[in-house]
C-alpha cells in the first residue's frame, strides 16, 4: 500500500519508520528542512511511562486560579477570541473529576507501558544514540500536602503494576546526588525507577535516516494547504509539491491537525499549549541531574541529555501564537539555580 504521513516530528517519523517495516511504500512530508524540527525539538526529554498523567484531574480548577495568580507560576492564559480555545477548555474541566481522572490515568498508564516495552525493543533492534538514560524519574515534593496528594497516583501505578518508590529526602538525594547541593527544602519524591530520558530531536533524526536508508522517502520543505476529498474519500494532498495521492494517509501534524481536518467534518478536541525550555552546558558533572528530576511545585522538569542540561516548563495557552516572551525565562533559570545550583552554565 502506498502510505502518505504528513509531519515528519516523533509521531510521524515512527509512524513510517513501522509501516515501512510491514512492506508499505511511505512519503513523509513536512515544512521544515529535517524530521523533529517543531513539538519534537526541544521538550523536557523524558520517557515519562510511569510519571504520565492527565492534566485534567481533581483540585485542577483550584490549582489552575492559584497558578494564574503566581508571578511565575507553571500556567499562563493569553485569551483569543477563539471559540476553539473555550471549548477546549469546558472539555478539560469536565473531565476534571474524579472518576474521569481514574479512567484516563488508568488509559494513558496502560497506553504508556505498551510504548515502554515497544521502545525498549527498538533501541534493542536498532541501537539508537539519542543521549538517552534508563535511570528513572524523580517528582520532587517541596511541601507535604504535595506528597500526600501523590497517593492517588501511586494507587493507579500499584493497579497496573508499575514500579515505583516513595523517597524521603534522603532518598531523593541518594537517586539524584546533585539534590545535596540544593539551596531550597524538599520534603520527599516519588521515584519512577523504569522511566528514561532521551533527546527527542536526536531520537526523530535518527530513525529519519534509518527508515530512509531503508526506503522511505522524507519530502523536507514541502508546506501543506489542504486535504482534498472526493465523493467522501481523501483522494490527496494539496502541498507546495502540488497534489499528492495515495492509498491511506497519516495525520500527524500535532496540533495543527485540527486545522486540517475541520474542513473534512472532523473535529479534534485538540488545542496547542507552548512550552519553553532552556540547554545549558554541565560545568560541574557531579552536581548534574542524573536523570530527570520534575520540581512539583513550579511544574519544571530538569532532564540530563549527554554533556547538556534541558529545563523544561511553563503550559501558555495561547493559540497558534509562537512568540517567546522572555519573561517566562524565569521560573525555568530559577528551578535550576535552586536544585542544580552549580551543575550547569546558564548563560550559555
Amino acid at each position: 500500500m502506498k502510505i502518505l504521513i504528513l509531519g515528519a516530528g516523533v509521531i510521524g517519523t515512527t509512524s513510517a519508520y513501522y509501516l515501512n517495516r510491514e512492506g508499505h511504500e511511505v512519503t513523509v512530508i513536512d515544512r521544515q528542512p529535517q524530521a523533529g524540527l517543531e513539538t519534537s525539538f526541544a521538550n523536557a526529554g523524558e520517557l515519562s511511562y510511569g510519571y504520565a498523567s492527565p492534566w485534567a484531574g481533581p483540585g485542577i480548577p483550584l490549582k489552575a486560579i492559584k497558578w494564574l495568580l503566581m508571578q511565575d507560576g507553571p500556567l499562563v492564559l493569553r485569551p483569543k477570541l477563539d471559540p476553539r480555545m473555550w471549548i477546549w477548555g469546558l472539555q478539560l474541566l469536565a473531565n476534571c473529576t474524579e472518576r474521569a481522572y481514574a479512567t484516563n490515568k488508568g488509559r494513558m498508564v496502560r497506553l504508556a507501558e505498551y510504548s515502554r516495552d515497544q521502545m525498549i525493543a527498538l533501541r534493542a533492534e536498532t541501537g539508537l544514540a539519542f543521549d538517552g538514560r534508563e535511570q528513572g524519574t524523580v517528582q520532587l515534593f517541596r511541601e507535604q500536602k504535595q506528597l500526600d496528594h501523590a497517593a492517588d497516583d501511586i494507587a493507579v501505578l500499584r493497579q497496573y503494576g508499575v514500579p515505583y518508590e516513595v523517597l524521603d529526602p534522603k532518598g531523593c538525594i541518594a537517586a539524584e546526588p546533585g539534590l545535596a547541593t540544593a539551596s531550597v527544602p524538599f520534603v520527599g519524591g516519588l521515584r519512577l525507577r523504569n522511566d528514561d530520558t532521551g533527546d527527542c530531536r536526536m531520537f526523530t533524526q535518527a530513525l529519519a535516516a534509518l527508515a530512509a536508508a531503508d526506503g522511505v522517502e522524507f519530502r523536507y520543505g514541502t508546506s501543506i494547504d489542504r486535504v482534498v476529498v472526493d465523493g467522501g474519500r481523501v483522494s490527496g494532498v494539496a502541498t507546495s509539491l502540488g497534489l499528492l495521492h495515495a492509498d491511506a494517509y497519516v495525520m500527524a501534524l500535532g496540533s495543527y491537525s485540527p486545522l486540517m481536518l475541520r474542513p473534512l467534518g472532523i473535529s479534534l478536541p485538540v488545542y496547542p499549549i507552548k512550552g519553553y525550555s532552556l540547554t545549558v552546558p554541565i560545568v560541574d558533572e557531579a552536581t548534574a541531574p542524573v536523570s530527570t528530576v520534575m520540581d512539583e511545585t513550579y511544574k519544571v522538569a530538569t532532564t540530563r541529555l549527554g554533556d547538556r542540561i534541558r529545563v523544561w516548563g511553563t503550559a501558555e495557552i495561547a493559540g497558534y501564537d509562537t512568540t517567546l516572551h522572555p519573561s517566562r525565562r524565569g521560573p525555568l533559570d530559577r528551578s535550576l539555580r535552586e536544585l542544580f545550583p552549580t551543575a550547569g552554565d546558564a548563560s550559555q
